[in-house]
């Protein structure tokens, strides 16, 4: 159970706390951006960049199919995750 009796605002200024919620700030960030950039990739890809996602990576799974597969897998994960999929 949680002490009732603790000092959050001293916990809060603490250097070390400050310095981790920094780390964790730019980690997500850059997560997000990461995620953002991964996301929008398969339109975009699949519109202007069709050699690309031509390419084959094993008999007849190509880059695009890949993509695909990821995306819907992706999907799949939050659905259950959120518990819309049981």
């Amino acid at each position: 159970m949680s002490n009732p009796n603790v000092n959050w605002a001293a916990i809060d200024t603490h250097p070390k706390f400050q310095a981790l919620h920094r780390k964790k700030t730019f980690f997500l960030w850059g997560l997000m951006v990461f995620s953002i950039i991964y996301y929008f990739m398969l339109p975009i890809g699949a519109a202007y960049f069709q050699e690309l996602f031509k390419i084959k990576v094993w008999g007849v799974i190509n880059v695009g199919l890949l993509f695909a597969f990821d995306a819907m897998a992706q999907e799949i994960i939050n659905d259950v995750n959120s518990g819309s999929i049981k």
